[in-house]
């Protein structure tokens, strides 16, 4: 049985409880925090589960405070999950050096490489750990669960959902880096969690999972759309996002993709909350389906 996270502190919100946590994880070897919105339905029964992935610099707080989402959640009746970008305060020299590497920065992988996979395995804690924890202590449903993110946390949302979709019952995102492997901030990530090999990387590019997601798992993500929103204002679009590459390997793999290009939006959480409501349905119509 997992240690009981630890309750920092605890806001009523939309008729409901946010609640922020902490607790030490095994996958991360070291403290990890996340913060559970739980609707004012799950005081009476168990509802399905949706997690949130944030992108580079965030934490488990920036969804919670900046994106809209509790209002939504307790209409449709969905428990929500937002988990940290990393470990921190690990002792690894030069965490904190960059702000696109290392601390608020894990990139939803297993890091291979000395000294980050001793405590950057943030891909494990997410499908694995962290998800075994929510079962264990709120009221979810463990079968019932969908998986979304932001920027960093779109490409985690989408790996996670390709390479587990008997896991996952749907999967969005807003401004995903989409093809990590042509990007500078993939290619750097990847060199340093997991080495120069790029055969290494495939594994977490959801441009090149998506091609062979249906040979790996039959219950996979082949008759669920993925939703994508992404800002034509990004000024991230063309260079590290590339939402194109991945709509192409969706073309060609039969994989359902819903693309909407957003005009004059950004990358901000101005952008994120204002389709908010569109992503929470979105879940909402596969997990309670």
């Amino acid at each position: 049985m997992a240690q009981s996270p630890n309750l920092v502190s605890q806001h009523a919100c939309f008729g409901g409880t946010l609640g922020f946590y902490s607790h030490q994880s095994t996958a991360c070897n070291s403290a990890m925090k996340f913060a559970v919105y739980q609707p004012p339905q799950a005081a009476s029964r168990s509802l399905p589960v949706l997690y949130f992935l944030s992108g580079l610099t965030c934490t488990e707080e920036n969804f919670m405070v900046k994106a809209g989402a509790q209002r939504y959640a307790a209409e449709h009746g969905l428990i929500l999950v937002a988990p940290d970008t990393s470990p921190r305060n690990t002792g690894i020299p030069g965490e904190d050096q960059d702000w696109d590497f290392g601390t608020g920065a894990g990139f939803y992988v297993d890091a291979t490489v000395e000294p980050w996979s001793q405590h950057y395995r943030m891909y494990s804690y997410v499908v694995e750990e962290l998800p075994a924890l929510i079962a264990e202590h709120f009221p979810v449903e463990s079968d019932r669960q969908g998986i979304f993110g932001h920027s960093m946390g779109g490409h985690g949302a989408l790996l996670c959902a390709l390479r587990n979709g008997n896991r996952y019952r749907s999967v969005s995102a807003f401004a995903a880096i989409a093809a990590p492997m042509r990007c500078p901030w993939g290619q750097k990530a990847f060199t340093n969690y997991l080495g120069p090999n790029p055969e290494a990387w495939r594994r977490y590019d959801a441009s090149e999972l998506v091609q062979t997601a249906a040979e790996r798992d039959q219950t996979s993500l082949q008759n669920r759309p993925i939703l994508i929103d992404q800002g034509t204002a990004d000024s991230f679009l063309e260079t590290q996002l590339m939402p194109d590459v991945l709509e192409q390997a969706c073309a060609k793999a039969g994989q359902p993709l819903i693309l909407r290009m957003q005009p004059g939006y950004d990358h901000s959480y101005y952008f994120i909350a204002t389709f908010m409501e569109d992503h929470i349905r979105h879940h909402a119509e596969a997990l309670y389906r």
